[in-house]
């Protein structure tokens, strides 16, 4: 893996090129070229275009030692609500949105970056989820961390509705009602 210093000028400009031209004109020559790196710097680390975008956002979501932070202020309902409403805001934010369609659309067709994707982003927040529902006593975390998420993605995904504060509040009541809590 490439070193901290090159992976963070590497994710810099990974993200400067898709906001600036988009997803599908990224280049291995062009993210390299504009990290001031080696081409082969970056297949050393990286198999594609979308697996460097891809870890520059995770990058993002992830504490500096690399784990997956939950709200937990003792409070389940406002720690879910402060979560869903977070990744609202990043899933809508006008700079982030197009990139993080980006790579779902790629995560699609890229077979090894859909493991990835599953891996480090996926399972790791289900269970950071998971992990405080349990410690907000709920019972069958697994499955209500699913819940509390699968709609927000799904809405996400196929732009079905508005996603906003309202919606996180209300959204956080109905899984707290399935999870007996409420």
């Amino acid at each position: 893996m490439a070193s901290r210093r090159t992976r963070a000028r590497v994710h810099e400009a990974v993200l400067s090129l898709a906001s600036l031209e988009g997803f599908t004109k990224l280049t291995m020559e062009g993210v390299a070229s504009r990290a001031g790196v080696g081409k082969q710097t970056l297949y050393r680390s990286w198999t594609s275009t979308g697996a460097i975008l891809f870890d520059a956002l995770l990058a993002r979501s992830q504490s500096p030692d690399g784990i997956v932070v939950v709200p937990d202020s003792g409070n389940l309902r406002a720690d879910l609500i402060e979560l869903v409403q977070e990744t609202i805001a990043e899933l809508c934010h006008p700079t982030t949105e197009p990139l993080l369609r980006s790579v779902t659309a790629a995560i699609q067709t890229d077979l090894i970056l859909a493991t990835q994707y599953r891996k480090l982003l996926l399972e790791p927040q289900m269970q950071a989820v998971a992990g405080r529902l349990h410690r907000g006593g709920v019972e069958r975390a697994e499955e209500l961390a699913e819940i509390l998420v699968g709609p927000l993605l799904h809405r996400w995904l196929l732009r079905s509705g508005t996603l906003d504060n309202s919606w996180a509040e209300a959204h956080v009541e109905r899984v707290l009602r399935a999870s007996g809590t409420s």
